[in-house]
């Protein structure tokens, strides 16, 4: 039931005492407003990671050629390991689980693209059709290179959204042709992809880079997407695929550096673990931030007891009830810091907004937030602190005496 007499008599405690209130507040509500930044600072990092992952496919593997470290049945360390169309087909033929799968022959090379008066360097990518499946891109006019541009070594291409922009102006890009480094290309497609530096990039056929650039056979990346495959048997398909490129060119399977394998969902999860080893280190240090303020507030409470040692005494003597002393103390306890912490998580909340209206925001720093459940904990977080840090102050005053709180100087 609500007592306005109570809420007076808190009102007039705190009034009387404001400098050493003020201060009580103030360091329950900056262990809030820590906890809440770096709350928001880590989703921001979760997200800006999340990000970076969704710009291509999640679940995917991919191998580089490498050089040989260890000899292997006679043959010598130090051998360059140099993958080509036939081990692209191995693994699109003999690895089951392999969903999409693409190839490409000098993967990122800047090179000057211009059209008309138009120019800049943009990066130019050799590719197959199944490439913007990995790469998460979405045609928006015109289409993607294709199986005929691979087979009759078309000079085609499909452009980034900035490119064309940057190229064309106003103008219709769909049929028009670029010059990149002099070779002339007709631009088929433009596309958006969610990752800024992959927008910046020209997709070319894999056998037309392969013919254009003196590259005959010769494949840098193979990648492929490994449909809903679980971590293990992620691991598994990329195992399989090593064994298989390792018993073709003749190196140790074990040989790390003969090629460089690397599981896309592994790394993911790699990254996301150490994230939410930040988030927790982030609520640990900031739960340490709110019991020092808790502390604080404790022994201001303690004080105030102590203050109002004869006036307990005398509440006492006219009957108050061991349980209305101890509700007195611990509602003061728990309106200061309950308030202090509110302006705390307020503030808090309203720099993380400011930061997402001003755009601070990087490759892997995105949308820094703070959700409903966690503004939920840190309001359960405030009423359990001030009732901890009203407890034993209030415990304190339940048991004096009224003859020796009278007595009392």
């Amino acid at each position: 039931m609500f007592d306005p007499d109570k809420w007076q008599e808190i009102w007039n405690t705190v009034s009387k005492n404001k400098l050493r209130t003020f201060l009580t507040a103030f360091s329950v509500a900056w262990g809030i407003f820590i906890l809440i930044i770096l709350l928001g600072a880590g989703k921001g990092l979760s997200n800006g990671a999340e990000a970076q992952f969704s710009n291509d496919a999640e679940n995917s593997i991919s191998i580089r050629g490498g050089q040989t470290s260890l000899p292997y049945q006679g043959l010598k360390l130090g051998r360059t390991i140099q993958l080509t169309n036939e081990d692209y087909e191995l693994i699109r033929t003999k690895i089951p689980g392999v969903d999409h799968i693409t190839a490409s022959y000098g993967a990122r090379q800047m090179r000057t693209v211009s059209y008309g008066n138009e120019h800049g360097a943009f990066m130019v990518r050799s590719c197959l059709p199944d490439h913007h499946y990995l790469e998460n891109a979405l045609m928006v006019k015109g289409r993607f290179v294709n199986d005929i541009d691979i087979r009759e070594f078309r000079k085609v291409c499909s452009m980034g959204e900035p490119v064309a922009k940057t190229l064309f102006k106003n103008e219709e890009p769909i049929g028009k042709y670029v010059d990149v480094d002099g070779i002339p290309y007709q631009v088929v497609g433009v596309f958006y992809d969610s990752g800024r530096d992959d927008m910046n990039r020209l997709y070319i056929p894999l056998s037309t880079a392969q013919k254009a650039y003196n590259g005959k056979q010769n494949i840098g990346l193979v990648w492929a997407s490994i449909g809903n495959a679980t971590s293990e048997e992620s691991e598994a398909i990329l195992r399989q695929t090593v064994n298989l490129i390792a018993a073709k060119h003749h190196f140790d399977p074990k040989d790390e550096k003969a090629i460089n394998a690397d599981n896309n969902m592994i790394r993911y999860h790699q990254v996301m673990d150490v994230l939410n080893g930040i988030t927790l280190f982030v609520w640990i240090i900031g739960c340490m931030t709110i019991i020092a303020g808790i502390v604080g507030v404790s022994n201001i409470m303690m004080i105030v007891v102590k203050e109002r040692t004869k006036e307990i005494g005398v509440r006492k003597a006219l009957g108050a009830s061991p349980f209305s002393i101890v509700g007195l103390i611990l509602m003061e306890s728990i309106v200061i810091t309950g308030v202090a912490g509110y302006i705390g998580l307020v503030l808090g909340i309203g720099v993380i907004e400011l930061a997402n209206v001003v755009g601070v925001e990087g490759d892997f720093f995105k949308h820094p937030e703070v959700d409903l459940q966690v503004a939920l904990y840190a309001t359960i977080l405030l009423i359990v602190a001030g009732a901890l840090a009203g407890l034993f102050p209030s415990m304190r005053a339940a048991r004096i005496e009224p003859v020796i709180a009278l007595r009392d100087e």
